[in-house]
């Protein structure tokens, strides 16, 4: 009698099955029909469950590059494994994050561990702009040679190698921090200058600063005279710092200012990093007396020299304090329209195109300068002026006159102290001026 056995080549015709009959079994005989014995039914019931786990075995334990039914599954598995194996060990890190909305103008880079930059490629989005920049010598970092541009996007592309040869690549975009969303402090002194002992180093904020002691506590100036420097808060947008008396002659002064990331109010946040450091001049404060309508030159203690000048008028007298030269000008126009001394047709007092020899001493409009047309026998004698300090001088500034002289030898930075006059102190606020506040004073306006 002919025996059926389900094999893998020989499969068994497929039946329906009942509810109660939910596993394959071995078949009962017909009625009539004769009966196999025991042992043989046995032999049918192993044979079948061997060829049952035969096909178990052939589905679960084949060899994934036999090409079994696993619907590529194990061949993909085995090709991510040999791609693994032989992936570069270079790592390669873009400092701000693919998709970054705020991200730094000042310290965007790429870092490289385990191999070297070969290609770093930084362009503006919306451009194409290039922009500059340049491999370390060891390979393993790249900056861009310019400060960024607030509120810029960028795309980057970075790519290197590892020691085998095997090459690695990173891209990124990103947009810098918004003008609107950050703000940047222009600062007094420029760094590598070399500045009279009054200068103070003067913040002015682009933005009103609320978190006055995140920021000040980010920007830290020193000397290597070892002299103490606090900070001033002059209303929300100023921050000044001194020592108590003027900077020691021959010093230098560094300020370290961290700002970038920092929060300076209310969705501001700062975008400086950089290190300025100056130097402080010989020491020279200058004496104006209106009482004689003369100054005198001190230059390290010495006086240099005592020189006539014709103050403020009666009407219009020069204010009395320490001030501080903050700017220099060979020739400028002074215009009193521009400071609050008009006619009743509008236009000016004065209006003089080219004063020589100028040096700011207030932002409110106080020179000392060089006067070409007064008369000379004001000077050491009256007052005429509205409320600069002036000196004979030629039209031009050409000549040896004492308005060119003192220009010479002048630093901004150097201090000018005017005293007896009928009109009040100058505010500390009024250009560089804070010599005007007591030490008390000064840091009780300090942050930190």
């Amino acid at each position: 009698m002919e025996q059926l056995v389900t094999t893998p080549d020989n499969l068994a015709p497929a039946r329906s099955r009942t509810p109660h009959q939910l596993l394959p079994s071995v078949e009962q005989p017909a009625a009539g029909a004769p009966r196999r014995n025991r042992r043989m039914r046995r032999t049918l019931a192993v044979t079948a469950l061997f060829a049952a786990g035969a096909l178990t075995l052939s589905a679960c334990g084949g060899d994934a590059s036999a090409g079994g039914n696993d619907d590529g599954k194990n061949g993909q598995a085995g090709a991510d494994a040999a791609a693994a194996k032989n992936a570069s060990d270079v790592k390669i890190k873009v400092s701000s994050d693919d998709g970054a909305t705020n991200a730094s103008i000042n310290d965007t880079g790429v870092k490289a561990t385990g191999g070297k930059l070969t290609e770093v490629k930084l362009t503006e989005a919306d451009s194409g702009k290039d922009v500059a920049g340049a491999i370390s010598s060891d390979g393993t970092s790249w900056k861009p040679g310019v400060q960024l541009e607030r509120g810029t996007k960028y795309r980057i592309v970075a790519k290197a190698k590892d020691a085998k040869g095997r090459a690695a690549t990173e891209n990124a975009s990103f947009t810098t921090v918004s003008t609107a969303n950050s703000f940047i402090g222009s600062y007094t002194p420029d760094n590598g200058k070399t500045v009279g002992v009054g200068m103070p180093v003067s913040f002015n904020f682009d933005k009103a600063i609320t978190n006055k002691k995140d920021v000040q506590s980010h920007i830290t100036v020193t000397s290597s005279s070892g002299q103490k420097v606090v900070g001033h808060w002059f209303g929300t947008q100023r921050l000044d710092f001194r020592p108590e008396d003027y900077w020691k002659a021959g010093s230098k002064v560094t300020m370290k200012i961290d700002l970038d990331g920092v929060k300076g109010g209310q969705g501001i946040t700062g975008v400086q990093s950089k290190t300025v450091s100056f130097t402080i001049g010989r020491s020279q404060v200058s004496t104006v007396d209106m009482n004689t309508q003369n100054m005198t030159v001190k230059r390290d203690g010495k006086t240099l020299k005592t020189i006539p000048i014709s103050g403020g008028s009666p009407e219009n007298p020069t204010y009395n304090g320490q001030m501080v030269i903050s700017e220099k000008f060979e020739q400028t126009r002074m215009d009193g329209s521009t400071v609050g001394f008009k006619k009743k047709d509008g236009k000016g007092e004065y209006d003089i195109p080219d004063v020589p020899h100028a040096m700011r001493l207030s932002a409110s409009g106080t020179f000392l300068h060089g006067n070409y047309w007064g008369d000379p026998s004001i000077f050491g004698k009256a007052g005429t002026s509205h409320g600069c300090v002036g000196l004979r001088d030629n039209k031009g500034g050409g000549g040896d006159t004492p308005g060119k002289w003192f220009f010479n030898e002048s630093l901004i930075g150097d201090v000018v102290v005017v005293k007896n006059s009928d009109d009040q102190t100058i505010k500390p606020d009024n250009g560089l001026n804070g010599w005007n506040m007591s030490w008390a004073e000064w840091q009780q306006g300090s942050a930190v």
